[in-house]
């Protein structure tokens, strides 16, 4: 009997590379996690997964339905395709844009409000040659703008691409974009307040297989958030009190039985480095902390407490004489 040969691993499957292997064995370690990312609760800047998934779904219908209405219009083959979309503030947005670029200021009607479309310029100027029967080539020059007459072109592809965005957030709310004005560097842009929550969506053009280029979306965070909000309660009712009761006592005792990290420390003192570099055994550090003062409680960095050095049985100890008041 001919002995099969070994399984292996898929072409995509990751693999530790790190991890020995029996020889023959089929099973192979995943790779490790990524690191996990602290949680700023002052800054709770996160899509839920269940909004994350309503949105994902129709701004994948409008990247089709872009597609598609690019390629009807210019006459070849054109993919848009949606990447991901996160939740920001409006710094952070306009902090990741090229500049320069081409970028559409477009009006919510409903509630008031600014969404910014934003399109790499050379890819703008490559729809206007196809629109005037060229082969695509488009203009790359640094720093060139759109002429009157391509700003009224490109215009009305935007215009017809923000209705079709209209018809796909019809199930989540009613979303009026209407063109105002084109500007070319976003850091002069003041669409919203810098700390504001927005919603960046982010898309990969695709034109005849010649040319790659990323677009993004922004929208106002608090309109389209509340809406997928009263999405889920469609009789329009309000949460159980009694549910938001349990929830925020399972949130405090959540909290509370958290383990922490307890220091007690003199105060820190700023030394230079050639301070330390030479340190050697007997050698006298003095500290800024006075033999008198209580020494300080931390949590995380952050003093909590003061207390009294001492001892509790045959153990080390410190007895709290005051505590700070330490305003979240």
């Amino acid at each position: 009997m001919t002995p099969s040969p070994p399984a292996t691993a898929a072409p995509d499957a990751p693999v530790a590379t790190d991890v020995p292997v029996a020889p023959g064995s089929s099973a192979r370690r995943r790779a490790r996690a990524a690191a996990p990312v602290p949680y700023d609760f002052r800054r709770p800047l996160t899509l839920s997964r269940e909004h994350a998934r309503h949105l994902s779904m129709a701004l994948q219908r409008f990247a089709r339905l872009w597609g598609t209405q690019l390629t009807a219009r210019l006459r070849v083959l054109v993919q848009v395709t949606f990447e991901d979309v996160t939740l920001l503030t409006y710094d952070e947005h306009v902090a990741n844009l090229p500049t320069p670029t081409a970028l559409f200021v477009c009006t919510v009607e409903q509630p008031r409000g600014t969404a910014l479309l934003q399109l790499p310029v050379p890819s703008t100027l490559v729809w206007v040659d196809y629109l005037f029967g060229g082969s695509g080539l488009g203009d790359e020059r640094e720093g060139r703008e759109l002429t009157e007459i391509e700003t009224t072109l490109v215009r009305d592809l935007v215009t017809n691409a923000l209705a079709d965005l209209t018809y796909t957030f019809a199930a989540i709310m009613p979303l009026e974009l209407s063109v105002r004005s084109i500007q070319y560097n976003p850091q002069f842009v003041q669409a919203v307040a810098a700390t504001d929550a927005v919603l960046s969506a982010r898309f990969t053009l695709r034109v005849d297989e010649k040319r790659v280029d990323t677009a993004t979306l922004m929208l106002p965070a608090e309109a389209v958030l509340a809406a997928l909000r009263t999405e889920q309660r469609p009789d329009g009712d309000t949460p159980n009190p009694d549910r938001l009761v349990r929830d925020k006592a399972d949130l405090e005792r959540a909290t509370l039985e958290a383990p922490v990290e307890v220091a007690v420390r003199c105060t820190p003192r700023v030394v230079h480095p050639r301070d330390v570099v030479d340190l050697a055994v007997g050698d006298v550090l003095p500290l800024s902390h006075p033999a008198s003062r209580p020494l300080e409680v931390v949590v995380d960095d952050v003093v909590l407490a003061h207390a009294a050095a001492g001892t509790h049985g045959s153990r080390l100890a410190c007895q709290v004489v005051s505590v700070e008041e330490n305003h979240a």
